[in-house]
């Protein structure tokens, strides 16, 4: 039987002047979690997960020049958050066939 590790929500948001790395950027984090407005992602990420995002996003970033912001939300704050316009985030559900 595997093991399901928990997962927490990152408010990942970026500035990143250089219009090719922000595609990459974007595109990586596409691979994630949800695109929810024009420089910020919502991702439910493992541990592992987070360790590979950010391994894949430092090898596209410009130290520099870029900056990327992992803001990880609490069970408790994800179920605080407010919105206004959309809906509020919520974790894809997985179906394994």
């Amino acid at each position: 039987m595997a093991h399901e590790q928990s997962t927490t929500l990152y408010v990942i948001a970026y500035d990143i002047p250089d219009d090719r790395r922000r595609g990459k950027v974007h595109k990586i984090l596409c691979g994630y979690g949800a695109w929810t407005q024009y420089s910020l992602f919502e991702c439910y990420l493992t541990p592992k997960q987070l360790l590979l995002l950010r391994e894949r996003l430092a090898g596209v970033l410009a130290a520099d020049r870029d900056s990327v912001r992992f803001y990880p939300l609490c069970a408790a704050c994800r179920a605080r958050v407010a919105t206004v316009g959309s809906a509020r985030p919520e974790e894809p559900t997985h179906y394994l066939v």
